[in-house]
């Protein structure tokens, strides 16, 4: 079942198809390149490849008001090479799928008795990255999250409004880009964006930095990845994160960090 996009999303999605296109070189598609005024490839070149007319496809990046269909959409994906995460994105901007993202609902007893029990840092966060439960060791590794009101519990937040997290996470412009390319994913799929647009209205006010990298259009998943920590010891620990969404709730994710080992020193 579809519904309409707002102006807005129409506006985001046309943004989102633009940067897609931007990226590409036209020799990859056995096209010349000769003179051209921007990058990448041309709208009607992407709707040659893409079997839609020229008007069309100049409509979708205009933020007209129309309804691709699922299939024309798979088609576009498929020129601009999107990957899945990109795929789903513009699927959800398109309206052309119902939203499976919610940010709301109770943990279970189950996931909340696992979090505590796991014996790596570990958190059950949902799809807005607000902080649901956690245990001891995650407490130690960044902060203690009961002392925290719960509208601070949030990991975008924390990543530009908490300082020490800056200090403490030595990969911090890449770990908080990649959050926000996930945030924005989410958002994208979520039945209500309100909760997202006063989280998003709220760092635009506080951070510039936030402001500058919200004008971005990536978005991919953030499930697995390394991250460098500077403990209060002053030791570097690097954790591999990894992020599972637990079996009828998409909505959650169960985020543990494991301590990676040093590499072996294969030398005589």
């Amino acid at each position: 079942m579809t519904s309409r996009p707002s102006p807005e999303q129409r506006r985001e999605l046309g943004t989102f198809l633009s940067s897609r296109r931007a990226r590409l070189q036209p020799e990859e598609y056995g096209l010349q390149r000769g003179a051209r005024r921007t990058p990448g490839l041309r709208r009607e070149e992407v709707a040659l490849l893409a079997g839609v007319s020229v008007s069309w496809y100049t409509w979708l990046e205009q933020g007209r008001e129309i309804q691709p269909s699922a299939d024309a959409l798979g088609r576009i994906a498929k020129v601009l090479k999107l990957d899945q995460v990109e795929a789903s994105h513009l699927f959800a901007l398109s309206s052309r799928e119902a939203p499976a993202v919610a940010t709301g609902g109770q943990l279970s007893d189950g996931l909340a008795l696992l979090v505590r029990a796991i014996p790596v840092p570990a958190y059950v966060r949902n799809t807005r990255l607000d902080i649901l439960a956690w245990n001891d060791p995650i407490a130690d590794l960044f902060v203690d999250y009961g002392m925290l009101q719960p509208h601070e519990r949030n990991t975008l937040r924390l990543l530009f409004l908490y300082p020490p997290y800056r200090t403490q996470i030595l990969d911090w412009e890449q770990m908080t880009r990649g959050m926000i390319s996930a945030f924005r994913a989410a958002r994208a799929q979520a039945r209500d964006k309100g909760p997202f647009d006063s989280l998003i209205a709220e760092l635009n006010e506080a951070s510039p930095e936030f402001r500058a990298w919200w004008q971005d259009t990536d978005v991919k998943g953030f499930d697995e990845g390394a991250k460098h920590m500077l403990l209060p010891s002053g030791k570097v620990t690097a954790f591999t994160y990894v992020a599972l969404t637990p079996v009828g709730r998409p909505d959650l994710s169960l985020v543990t960090y494991i301590p990676t080992p040093p590499a072996r020193d294969c030398g005589s």
